[in-house]
This record gives C-alpha cells, sequence and structure tokens, in this order.
C-alpha cells in the first residue's frame, strides 16, 4: 500500500473549498479539529502506510496496537481524503449540534478504536470460514469505518427521511446497507470489511450495549477525577494546618493548582 504523489493534490483543494464555503465559523469544534487532524496526517503522516494499515496480521499477530488509533486518521490518496472529510463535515455538523461537543468526541474516539477491533475480528472470522489465509493479511487504512457507523447514529436521531444511492431512493434506515453494497461493486479496492464494521458499531451504540458501556465508563471517570481532587485538597488541608514554616522560608500552598493538576492528571 503506498501513497500515490501528484503534483497538485485536487482533492486537498476541493476539500478546502467545501470547508470555506460552510465557513470555519459554522463547524463545531469537535468536527473541525477532526477535519483539521486528518488533513495534518495526510500532509505529514506519522509512518508509512504500511506502518499503519490495519490488519489481522499486523494487529493481532503482531501486537501492533497503535495501528488501531493511526489507521482511521490515514489516507491512502487526496480523494480518499476528500471523500472521507466531505461526509464527515455534514455528518459532523447534524450529529455534534444534536449530542454536544463532549459526547460527539467521546463518540469519535471510541468509534474509531472499536471499528478496528470488530474490522479484525470480521476479517479473521472470513479467513477461516472461507478457508482463505490471505484476509488476515487485508491492511485498511481510512476514516470511511467511523463515518459507516455515524451514518447509523445520524439515520437513528434524524429517522423518516429517504436516502438516494445510485439512483434508487431507499429509507435513510436502510440506506447505509444498500450504500455498503453499492461502494464495493463501484470501487471493488475498498475495504468492505471496514465498512461493514462500522455499521455494526454503530449499531451496537443505537440498539446494543455499546451506549450504556460508554456511559458507565464516563461516570466511572468523573468519579474517579472527583475522587482524585477530594483527597488532594485534603493533603493541601492537611499541609496547612500542621505545618508552620519559619518566618525566612514563608510556604505558600495552592489547593486549586493541585486540584487542577489531579484532574488533568485523570484526564490524560
Amino acid at each position: 500500500m503506498q501513497r500515490r504523489r501528484r503534483g497538485v493534490d485536487v482533492g486537498l483543494i476541493l476539500l478546502f473549498s467545501q470547508i470555506f464555503q460552510v465557513g470555519l465559523e459554522n463547524i463545531p469544534p469537535v468536527t473541525l479539529g477532526t477535519l483539521a487532524l486528518n488533513v495534518f496526517l495526510f500532509l505529514k503522516p506519522l509512518k508509512p502506510l504500511l506502518k499503519v494499515c490495519i490488519s489481522v496480521d499486523q494487529g493481532y499477530y503482531q501486537k501492533d496496537w497503535q495501528r488501531l488509533l493511526l489507521a482511521p486518521v490515514h489516507h491512502a490518496n487526496d480523494w480518499h481524503l476528500y471523500f472521507n472529510m466531505v461526509s464527515l463535515l455534514w455528518k459532523g455538523i447534524k450529529l455534534e449540534r444534536k449530542l454536544g461537543s463532549v459526547l460527539f468526541g467521546y463518540i469519535i474516539a471510541v468509534f474509531s478504536v472499536l471499528i478496528g477491533i470488530v474490522y479484525m475480528v470480521l476479517e479473521f472470522a472470513l479467513a477461516g470460514l472461507l478457508n482463505d489465509p490471505s484476509y488476515k493479511m487485508n491492511c485498511a487504512v481510512g476514516f470511511s469505518g467511523v463515518l459507516f457507523a455515524l451514518k447509523v447514529l445520524n439515520n437513528h436521531h434524524h429517522p423518516g427521511g429517504t436516502s438516494n444511492i445510485m439512483g434508487i431512493r431507499v429509507s435513510s434506515r436502510y440506506a447505509c446497507w444498500l450504500e455498503l453494497v453499492a461502494i464495493h461493486l463501484c470501487s471493488p479496492g475498498t475495504s468492505f470489511a471496514g465498512h461493514l464494521a462500522g455499521i455494526l458499531v454503530g449499531l451496537m451504540y443505537t440498539l446494543g450495549p455499546l451506549k450504556m458501556l460508554m456511559k458507565a465508563t464516563a461516570g466511572l471517570h468523573m468519579v474517579l477525577v472527583k475522587w482524585g481532587e477530594m483527597q488532594i485538597l485534603h493533603i493541601c488541608v492537611f499541609r496547612n494546618t500542621n505545618h508552620r514554616p519559619s518566618p525566612a522560608t514563608p510556604y505558600v500552598s495552592s489547593p486549586t493548582d493541585f486540584t487542577v493538576s489531579i484532574r488533568w492528571l485523570f484526564l490524560l
């Protein structure tokens, strides 16, 4: 897998045109930040594509788990980036305004990693069912899996609409399935398993236990943050009441500084 280099990245120019037509001020922060991250890593990739793409062989057997983080935000070429980011632009604006930036950012982060895991499970299952080990070597990059998951989420929050897929009008509820097949037929080189993984993760969130698990995890995280703040505040108060500094070496304690520090510690 090698990125094709051109004199001018037309897809990148068209993407910037779309962004400025919408207006930076009209793009919510998480959507804008995700767009910026993907564009930056296209221009300045952390590693070659073969070092960031996710596959059963590289992710599971070679234990290169960082690929779960790197694969979604790297793209094969400018057109790959363009179509994914334009899709993110419109889906992100609608969903981030509906859900709020914090929850939307949390969803993007979890979906990005979980889709890579589900993708490996699907490829592993295909290799076993078809007795073809080459499926374990299929290496995928790009944000399209996350976009399929967001499409499911968007249809869940905005039900009742219709979509036009290759001239066929279909309920938005089922549009992602038709789009999955249509993309695979029109572009055989795309990752069918990666797109399917996105749909499955989206359904796990809207119909399954994923939403509850994410809420429970976020709740536990906040409990730990509050507990840490209370412990640090207790230490600061204890030091203030028991430590008697000499005039030559004055002691100044700032519980607020400690509280801010422990909050960042738990947020990292």
